[in-house]
């Protein structure tokens, strides 16, 4: 209920006041049964407006922590993630991807939707980068096709409002053809081929969103990179970036 209340009243309608959000692709996106959305992750907002423009309640992973705290802030927290469809791992826990991975089954076994950003991070600089095989690894556990997802906006929307500027920022989720597992069939726990579907996911979403793709650096790589550049008083974007096409 909390989910469908912040969808409708608490945060929906601001997001559509200050916004133009546009969906294409939503044919393939599936009217019932389990379904794991892939997509890009340049802003804050992405898991705001992928949810907004879709029917049916999207399920993501976040920290437990989020769902732990006590007093006011706690409560606050909890009572924001819950609505927004948040799922708590443990993320201190030795083996934190094995969490992830026994929550997403979850989910997807209860045969819902669950969304998850294959770059593991924000884009530091707006390019895609390498995805991780997580996404792969679940779809091929739970027998669900994986939807690429392309959004492009969110990032110049979260600047507008924290600037508060007027006028609407056209947001646009992308959705395409859901990739068939059947090619990769038997082969779970196959690390090279979770790699060929993860790699063929982010060819997908690049396709989608047109952003430069950085095929062989990750972006918690790219970041680390950025903050040492930062430190040392240099300019990064002077300088042959690794991957970089």
């Amino acid at each position: 209920m909390l989910y469908w209340l912040f969808k409708y009243v608490l945060i929906g309608p601001f997001l559509k006041l200050t916004s133009r959000p546009v969906i294409t692709g939503q044919e393939h996106f599936p009217e019932k049964g389990a379904a794991l959305l892939a997509g890009n992750h340049q802003s804050v907002a992405d898991w705001l407006f992928t949810p907004l423009v879709l029917r049916r309640k999207i399920n993501f992973l976040a920290k437990s922590d989020y769902f732990t705290g006590t007093g006011l802030r706690g409560m606050l927290s909890r009572w924001f993630f819950a609505g927004a469809g948040a799922y708590p791992i443990d993320r201190t826990d030795a083996d934190a991807a094995h969490a992830a991975l026994t929550a997403g089954l979850e989910v997807l076994s209860s045969g819902q939707v669950l969304g998850m950003y294959p770059e593991g991070t924000r884009s530091p600089d707006g390019r895609l980068f390498r995805g991780k095989t997580g996404p792969a690894r679940l779809a091929l556990r739970a027998g669900v096709p994986i939807i690429p997802v392309g959004v492009i906006g969110t990032g110049e929307y979260v600047r507008k409002i924290s600037r508060f500027r007027r006028g609407p920022v056209e947001v646009r989720v992308m959705l395409g053809e859901p990739l068939d597992m059947a090619p990769w069939a038997g082969r779970e726990g196959d690390r090279d081929a979770e790699r060929e579907i993860t790699d063929e996911v982010m060819r997908r979403i690049q396709a989608l969103t047109g952003q430069e793709y950085v095929h062989d650096t990750y972006g918690a790589d790219m970041k680390k990179r950025y903050e040492a550049v930062r430190k040392s008083g240099h300019n990064l974007l002077d300088r042959p970036v690794e991957g970089q096409r």
